[in-house]
């Protein structure tokens, strides 16, 4: 009687392989970017780029998405952004890239824990850079372009009276109201079989060295301070030259709409994410690998508004784009403006593909 033990060890094989090329898909990304028009000019073109990532080089750090804040509504925030971030290092994940936790100033809470103990065993890189133990303030890049917006109260953009019952309510729990994060948010998943828990530059260095990552995806929280500041976030990384993109539909800011320019918070977080890919690095959203539409806010019900510009004679480059200001300042609505070259060069389609309309 023959034998099915060939076709048994045929179909193992079979599906072995098929579920390692389905591990080793690279990852696809549209990188979004700003191009500046010209030398010394104070405008950009919008631009995007479709770029392939290797997983096995890639990680995902998770900046700062603590339990608690002392701004009350970042902490709403946090949690309508969790479950999206959760999902999308489940994904990263189970396809083979690495994550890192990174919830500053919490390392207590994980002593002992799987994750942290793995980020503390690992050997320290042999090359460790200048300066990755500390905070980054600023890189060649950005030393004259003018920030966006003003942060300089911090960015707390609690109402007077909400902000007081919430600062009574840390007290009564045990908390300084002024720094009340202890962990990272369990909202977010963390595997201890593989993944890592760490706020040190080194040691994050030193993991990704380990395991040769060459591209870093930033998500988490606030972009305007910890995401491009701390030890192993934008600035360091960029200046590392490693392929560092910002996820910028799972990220917020500290920014308070009564300080300049006035715009509305989500605005103010937009106006961050556009001067980041001016001067720092290109940013992603996070459906290019999970699908269906970006994340948005609660609180961001505008319109959303593409305007193409591309034309050589009539001056619309420069009228288009301050109509596209005027919808934004008067009736509140989401513009991106894109700057194309004829009609065979047509930039960010991803975008038209979203609007509620096109100019």
């Amino acid at each position: 009687m023959p034998t099915k033990t060939p076709l048994i060890a045929l179909g193992f094989v079979i599906l072995s392989a098929v579920a390692a090329g389905s591990f080793a898909q690279s990852l696809d990304l549209q990188l979004r970017y700003q191009q500046e028009i010209a030398d010394d000019s104070e405008g950009f073109h919008r631009r995007s780029r479709g770029e392939q990532w290797e997983p096995s080089e890639t990680a995902v750090i998770v900046c700062d998405m603590w339990d608690s804040h002392h701004c009350v509504n970042a902490v709403r925030r946090v949690a309508q952004l969790s479950p999206r971030i959760s999902d999308f290092c489940d994904t990263l994940r189970d396809r083979g890239v690495t994550v890192i936790h990174a919830p500053s100033g919490c390392m207590k809470a994980y002593e002992g824990h799987p994750s942290r103990t793995r980020a503390m065993s690992t050997p320290p890189a042999k090359q460790m850079p200048d300066r990755i133990a500390t905070w980054c303030d600023q890189i060649p890049s950005e030393q004259e372009a003018p920030y966006p917006i003003d942060q300089s109260e911090g960015g707390e953009d609690d109402d007077v009276e909400d902000h007081r019952l919430w600062a009574e309510r840390l007290a009564s729990i045990g908390r300084d109201p002024r720094s009340p994060w202890q962990r990272q948010t369990d909202a977010i998943r963390i595997d201890d079989q593989v993944d890592f828990i760490s706020d040190s530059g080194t040691e994050i260095w030193s993991i990704m060295a380990s395991k040769g990552i060459k591209n870093v995806i930033l998500v988490g929280v606030h972009t305007n301070m910890c995401v491009l500041g701390r030890p192993f976030g934008i600035r360091q990384l960029v200046r590392q030259e490693l392929n560092v993109v910002l996820m910028r539909d799972m990220t917020d800011s500290m920014y308070n709409p009564k300080m300049r320019p006035q715009v509305s918070h989500v605005r103010g977080t937009e106006l961050v994410i556009e001067h980041i890919e001016k001067h720092w690095c290109p940013t992603v959203t996070s459906s290019d690998l999970l699908g269906g539409p970006a994340f948005r806010f609660e609180e961001d019900k505008r319109p959303q508004v593409a305007v193409l510009v591309s034309d050589d004679h009539y001056g619309a480059d420069e009228t288009l784009p301050e109509f596209g200001q005027m919808l934004r300042e008067k009736h509140g609505c989401h513009v991106t403006i894109m700057h194309g070259q004829g009609t065979s060069d047509i930039p960010a389609t991803d975008e038209l593909e979203k609007a509620d309309c096109l100019v």
